[in-house]
């Protein structure tokens, strides 16, 4: 296991180089610099700010420079938020992302398995046909433009729950339901769909042939082998995570690092965009591993060698 982990790290180094250098190049060509937006400058001090950042040399001789301080675990100083390094920035926006992303990951987890495991018992009854249809709904609705909706209807017009900021559980709830809904609808097709399989298999035939208990051959036969496609689909579902994040936290104006990301991205700071690209495609390459492993501790006929 240890091997594999290995090996699955070091493969994993390629996959993120390309990301590194597609989105360096990317912001380094699209129109508009971080420091178009100031006030007009003598040509002496826009020389020594573009000699300050490395922007005066080639592409290839920055995206070199930066790469080295990637590998430091250093990307640099904030182009706009002047008094803060963007290692600085990661530090502060991150829990908060770790904490609604989880949070989201959690419920779309709990709800999606509990309301597709059920509907699968009740094949082709109200609650079946309820619930899919519902799921359809949060598959085809996207977070961006559930959460105005949610916001409107509770916050607005019912006044349960505020509208935005960060600090208690009030506060989460909405921007933790708006996040996971997609990820519930998505896992509860999932789980509907491999339970029905599982149930027809014959080791559940076998199972029930022998007198157990429906419970236990349910939940300890039935369920693991259904959550299978469940577990793989995981590490998409955290991509998903983190990507609308991004709208959600810029939405509900949360201090996280999605808004950091927008914000960045607006106004070309490039160090800042970089870093917190970096920081995802490392969480989601890790993520995946950590899946893989979970897959073979479920299924006993996956062997890593």
């Amino acid at each position: 296991m240890l091997t594999y982990t290995i090996r699955r790290l070091l493969g994993a180094l390629p996959t993120l180089l390309i990301i590194v250098a597609v989105a360096f190049f990317m912001m380094r060509l699209a129109p508009g610099g971080p420091f178009d937006q100031e006030r007009a400058l003598p040509p002496a001090i826009e020389a020594n700010i573009a000699a300050r950042y490395d922007l005066d040399k080639p592409l290839v001789v920055q995206f070199v420079l930066y790469l080295g301080n990637v590998l430091q675990g250093d990307f640099g100083p904030s182009f706009k938020s002047r008094d803060f390094s963007v290692n600085e920035l990661i530090a502060q926006g991150f829990p908060v992302s770790l904490r609604l992303g989880g949070l989201a990951m959690l419920l779309a987890i709990v709800v999606g398995v509990s309301a597709g495991a059920t509907a699968a018992l009740r094949q082709n009854s109200g609650y079946d046909y309820g619930v899919m249809a519902v799921a359809m709904t949060g598959i085809t609705i996207p977070n961006f433009v559930m959460a105005p909706l949610l916001t409107l209807v509770l916050g607005v017009y019912l006044g349960l729950l505020p509208v935005g900021g960060w600090g208690d559980l009030r506060h989460m709830i909405l921007p933790v339901i708006a996040l996971a809904l997609p990820q519930v609808a998505y896992v509860a097709r999932l789980t509907r769909g491999s339970m029905i399989e599982v149930l027809r298999s014959n080791f559940i035939r076998t199972a029930r042939a022998k007198g157990l208990p429906e419970r236990v051959t349910l939940m300890r036969h039935a369920m693991r082998a259904a959550l299978l496609p469940v577990v793989s689909y995981l590490g998409p579902a955290t991509a998903g995570i983190i990507t609308g994040s991004v709208v959600i936290e810029q939405i509900f104006g949360l201090p996280g690092m999605g808004r950091y990301f927008v914000l960045g991205a607006l106004n070309r700071d490039y160090t800042l965009v970089m870093g917190t690209v970096i920081f995802f495609g490392v969480l989601i390459i890790v993520f995946n591993m950590l899946v893989d492993l979970i897959y073979g501790l479920l299924d006993p006929k996956v062997r890593y060698d």
